[in-house]
């Protein structure tokens, strides 16, 4: 199965931090599952980091090993994806969750997400 894992559910596993659900780290450690990333959730993990709004263990560099040591895929921002963007409402105001959402719905990925606003645009979301 493949999953598409937002900035926080990201941070989380990376972190090991007790908020990430049992079934969902399992999901995200199982072999046979392809686990994604957007590209966007690195870039808002170092603009948080640079301005002091994100306290991570590591830094930037680190955060992206951790996410190849864990066999993680890291999805660019496509055409494809900018162009839904531009058709979703605004429920959600985060810049980066939004293109998480447009990437889960273009490329028909499952999102791991505990945002419960990220259900307002019909993707498919696991938690818990």
């Amino acid at each position: 199965m493949k999953l598409l894992v937002d900035t926080q559910s990201f941070i989380w596993f990376v972190e090991n931090d007790k908020q990430l659900p049992v079934k969902i780290k399992n999901e995200l450690e199982d072999l046979n599952n392809t686990i994604i990333i957007s590209i966007a959730s690195l870039w808002e993990m170092a603009i948080k980091m640079s301005l002091g709004k994100l306290n991570l263990s590591c830094d930037i560099e680190k955060m992206i090993d951790k996410l190849y040591q864990n066999g993680f895929e890291i999805l660019p921002i496509l055409p494809q994806h900018i162009i839904k963007l531009s058709t979703l409402q605004y429920f959600h105001r985060d810049p980066f969750d939004r293109i998480i959402i447009s990437q889960g719905l273009t490329e028909n990925i499952p999102i791991v997400s505990s945002d419960e606003v990220f259900d307002d645009y019909n993707v498919k979301r696991k938690w818990k």
